[in-house]
């Protein structure tokens, strides 16, 4: 049976303008998870926040740490919460 969470990641480093929300949204797409990928404000962290079981969730999270290849992952900053079944799919948001 799925442990349903949430996991909310903040990753810093040379994130923005290397595709990593797209990155991010392949790899949630595979593991059949829903959310979000988003850049914050500074050009240098990118949200993910993303819904379903909490084994995809880890695996994604794994993903994060790593990033694409044009990327430079500093830190990920990462807490969980309770699946809200709020995202009917993974969407990257402007």
């Amino acid at each position: 049976m799925a442990e349903l969470a949430c996991l909310r990641t903040v990753v810093n480093g040379r994130v923005q303008g290397v595709w990593f929300r797209d990155f991010a949204r392949r790899h949630a797409e595979e593991l059949g998870l829903t959310g979000y990928a988003r850049n914050l404000p500074g050009g240098q962290r990118v949200e993910i926040v993303a819904e379903g079981d909490r084994k995809d969730l880890a695996a994604l999270a794994d993903y994060l740490r790593v990033g694409p290849p044009a990327a430079r992952v500093d830190s990920v900053e990462t807490s969980w919460a309770e699946y809200t079944g709020n995202y009917v799919a993974f969407t990257i948001a402007r």
